[in-house]
């Protein structure tokens, strides 16, 4: 009985020692020569965003996603961009600054925008004064006698 005790605390002792060496690392040859540490890359810093202009006319206006379409010509070619809105953006009449729900349909105005990505982010909305109306010219009042 005695040497089955002592051969079960053998074998015990063999299998922990086994599992703990194998959980050990083992360490990392030295070179020959220390070479100086390598300095860390520098993180290449985004460009800022250039600004860039475009106007036109607004075809439509999304309320939901606080975006706009609006029509313009780039190069001599009609086209329709989008353009979204944020907190930042400002919205400018004659000067004065006015809130994203009086942007209505065949408004011209000139976007000043940003691009994410595929993105265009307004930074600056401005909103041109509408021309006024061509006075009609009324018939005047003949001088009485």
């Amino acid at each position: 009985m005695k040497k089955v005790i002592l051969l079960v605390t053998l074998m015990t002792l063999v299998a922990f020692t086994s599992g703990v060496m194998a959980q050990q690392k083992p360490a990392p040859a030295k070179p020959a020569t220390t070479p100086a540490p390598a300095k860390p890359a520098a993180a290449p810093t985004p460009a800022p965003a250039k600004v860039e202009k475009f106007s036109g006319m607004i075809e439509k206006v999304d309320e939901m996603a606080k975006a706009i379409v609006v029509k313009g010509k780039v190069k001599k070619e009609e086209k329709a961009l989008t353009f979204a809105t944020d907190g930042n953006t400002k919205i400018q009449k004659a000067g004065k600054d006015m809130p994203f729900a009086d942007l209505k349909k065949d408004m011209t105005l000139s976007v000043e925008y940003k691009k994410e990505g595929e993105k265009m982010i307004a930074t600056m909305i401005k909103v041109a004064a509408p021309k006024a109306a061509p006075k009609k010219d009324t018939p005047k009042e003949a001088p009485k006698k």
